[in-house]
């Protein structure tokens, strides 16, 4: 399985997290499954401004040129997209939701109804299924974990993929990898 690793840790060194996802990526290797890491604080990645030139004058692409076309690329051409960020006040990194924002282009901006409710078409035949890995800060609770998650479920939703689970780096990484080689 292709999956790509979209870490949106803000801070470089963070030695538990850091080798929680070496870990992680060395025991999925181990699998056989092609891993592509990607640390969005490496990147240079524009904020999305809303307006939508994305979807009028360069469909699919944003006009901003930056990293965010070749991470969209990577979520495509990925069988499983992993996104993993810390909990800071309550909710993933800034830098990840960044990254999420420049996703839009992924769809198109014609409405139809999905599950019942009204959601953007898709552009492109396949779409990857997603899970979402957080490390808990010392002030994180469940409640924190569970609205990341809807929040998240609803994200997913929107980018017509298939939302997996939520996990924390307390899980043991052979845990979460059984729970992606479910899939």
């Amino acid at each position: 399985m292709k999956i790509f690793l979209l870490d949106g840790h803000p801070e470089a060194n963070q030695e538990g997290y850091d080798s929680y996802l070496r870990a992680l990526v060395n025991s999925l290797t181990s699998k056989n499954h092609v891993i592509k890491k990607s640390s969005i604080r490496e990147q240079t990645i524009k904020f999305c401004t809303g307006c939508w030139s994305c979807w009028l004058k360069t469909p699919g692409e944003c006009i901003f040129k930056d990293d965010s076309q070749a991470i969209c690329r990577d979520y495509l051409n990925a069988d499983f997209v992993l996104f993993a960020s810390p909990i800071i006040m309550g909710f993933t990194s800034a830098l990840l939701k960044k990254a999420q924002d420049k996703m839009i282009p992924l769809v198109h901006p014609y409405i139809e109804f999905v599950q019942g409710e009204c959601h953007h078409k898709k552009r492109y035949p396949h779409y990857p299924k997603v899970g979402l890995l957080l490390h808990k800060s010392e002030n994180a609770d469940e409640e924190d974990i569970q609205i990341i998650t809807t929040i998240f479920q609803r994200f997913v939703l929107n980018l017509r993929s298939e939302y997996c689970f939520t996990t924390t780096t307390d899980q043991a990484v052979e845990e979460v990898c059984d729970a992606i080689n479910a899939l």
